[in-house]
């Protein structure tokens, strides 16, 4: 996140944040509560921390209503399809980051990326053995996150699963990791563990 971002406040928590660290909805015409993951759709904006508890309670006592001064439809499984939908933006950015250039999977070119510094973002698969992601580690002034399954991070990358991928400076990247953020935020990640590497100055 920069310094600069623009800041909204969580109708959950009642904290003020910069923006990368929420969700934007919006009631559509007919009354509806939309997901707005690209923050393009016409609409006041409603804002939820990105953090499974803070959404998980916006849900439970719809406070999406209050927010909005009028009656409001959810739509089932909230929680899935904003999910859903994360991963199907950090997957998409990812390849192409990755028909950049600015992508590579394969724990031997994962490694050698690392030890040229090459590589400003670690990804490893949530579902990865920890002895093998433990050989590798965060790039110096870089981030890490283990938000994505194999399977997952495998379709960023054209492949059936992957378990390491490391990514460069520039294009994408900051929204790759703004993203993978807000994954992680509501899939608690790795709890303490993805913190512990992550060394959050990116």
């Amino acid at each position: 996140m920069r310094g600069d971002d623009p800041e909204r406040r969580c109708i959950a928590t009642g904290e003020v944040a910069p923006k990368p660290g929420l969700i934007r909805f919006v009631v559509s015409p007919d009354g509806v509560v939309v997901p707005d993951l690209l923050e393009r759709l016409p609409g006041r904006g409603i804002w939820v921390s990105a953090d499974r508890d803070a959404l998980a309670l916006a849900i439970k006592k719809n406070l999406f209503a209050r927010a909005a001064r009028m009656p409001v439809t959810l739509v089932d499984d909230m929680m899935g399809l904003i999910e859903q939908g994360l991963v199907r933006q950090l997957t998409d950015m990812i390849a192409l980051s990755r028909k950049s250039g600015r992508a590579i999977a394969g724990f031997e070119k994962v490694k050698e990326w690392l030890a040229k510094g090459e590589a400003k973002v670690l990804l490893q698969a949530t579902d990865g053995s920890e002895r093998g992601k433990s050989k590798l580690w965060t790039p110096e002034g870089g981030r890490y996150f283990s938000v994505l399954t194999a399977q997952e991070l495998g379709l960023a990358f054209g492949r059936q699963s992957v378990i390491h991928g490391a990514l460069a400076a520039g294009g994408l990247t900051p929204r790759v990791v703004e993203g993978a953020a807000k994954l992680q935020g509501l899939r608690k990640a790795n709890g303490g563990s993805a913190a512990e590497k992550d060394q959050k100055d990116a």
